[in-house]
């Protein structure tokens, strides 16, 4: 019986831990997406789209609509680059890597035409192995 309660407690313990560290990467998101926006912030879409990685990717739909302007935000944790996120189309061609851009953790767009897309995120694995990861998506009005 005491090995259940401490199993228990355990459990709880790194649940609560993992939700206290992912509440943290949720703030850095929304930071990004005040940052450097020549004073009009972009709106969050309502989503946080967090997964735990641990050496694999995670994988999100959504659709851009035509004449919107977007920025795609990600964290992991302190540093800026752990997060490599890609948007691929519905055919599978990537659209845009920030990988070709030292993973930056966000990136402005704007979207000519209404478009599916499939975001996965990734871990650098050179930076960071597991953990949790957050990605917000925001637009401009």
């Amino acid at each position: 019986m005491k090995v259940l309660i401490v199993l228990g407690i355990a459990l709880f313990s790194f649940t609560n831990s993992f939700a206290q560290d992912c509440e943290g990467i949720v703030k850095t998101c929304e930071s990004y997406l005040k940052k450097n926006t020549g004073g009009r912030d972009f709106i969050s879409d309502g989503q946080v789209y967090t997964a735990f990685l641990d050496r694999e990717k995670a994988e999100f739909k959504t659709t851009f609509f035509g004449g919107t302007t977007y920025r795609i935000t990600a964290s992991a944790g302190s540093k800026e680059n752990y997060i490599i996120f890609t948007i691929k189309d519905p055919e599978g061609n990537i659209l845009f890597s920030n990988k070709n851009y030292k993973n930056s953790p966000y990136w402005d767009f704007k979207i000519k035409e209404s478009l599916p897309v499939t975001i996965e995120t990734e871990f650098d694995m050179d930076l960071k192995v597991s953990g949790c990861a957050v990605m917000m998506i925001g637009f401009k009005n």
